[in-house]
């Protein structure tokens, strides 16, 4: 079969609905696939900008981010997010045996846990280019713990291509969206807070 025919074939069943998780014409999971995208830049960091527009979002302009794919193992992959002098933030990648999990690792300078964090959710759709999370149940409960309620519909995303990374937020009336330049790496940051 024609390799071109057999991913249209792929990405029609993927489009209709067919299955969340796209199949993979060249015998590998989608999820694998994604994940190998990420470790494959293990070890380097990237300068990111917000490339969305939500006015909450102002500080953030302002501060220089950088993602670090720090850690990779064959099931999760560790990648501090830093804006400024915060290093508080860092996206726990997770290979599940249904697909991807997400979850956000925040801590206090002292290494501490902070009250909100483990929030995240399980992969709904995967290629080997995107991968979205809904809110899961534990985050929903979180959320409605600590006064976060308007987070009880958030959807994750992360994307990768061969020039880009992006972390994506959203739910009704918020859009959060930082994209990383994959072709340019920055010198490694130090240490997320809490990190051995």
């Amino acid at each position: 079969m024609n390799m071109n025919y057999a991913r249209l074939i792929v990405a029609v069943l993927w489009l209709s609905g067919c299955s969340s998780q796209a199949p993979s014409v060249d015998g590998e999971e989608p999820a694998d696939e994604f994940m190998a995208r990420i470790a494959s830049n293990c070890g380097e960091a990237f300068e990111g900008k917000l490339v969305s527009t939500d006015e909450v979002d102002a500080d953030f302009v302002a501060e220089k981010m950088v993602m670090h794919v720090r850690e990779c193992s064959d099931n999760e992959i560790r990648v501090p997010f830093h804006v400024g002098d915060n290093r508080s933030r860092t996206w726990v990648l997770t290979r599940t045996e249904e697909g991807l999990r997400l979850k956000h690792d925040h801590r206090h300078e002292d290494g501490s846990e902070d009250a909100v964090t483990q929030y995240g959710g399980d992969s709904s759709v995967i290629s080997e280019t995107r991968a979205e999370f809904p809110v899961d149940a534990y985050s929903v409960e979180l959320f409605h713990r600590e006064a976060l309620t308007a987070s009880v519909t958030n959807v994750w995303a992360l994307e990768i291509t061969d020039t880009v990374f992006a972390y994506e937020l959203s739910r009704e009336n918020r859009f959060f969206r930082v994209e990383f330049d994959l072709t340019t790496p920055v010198s490694a940051p130090p240490a997320p807070w809490g990190a051995e």
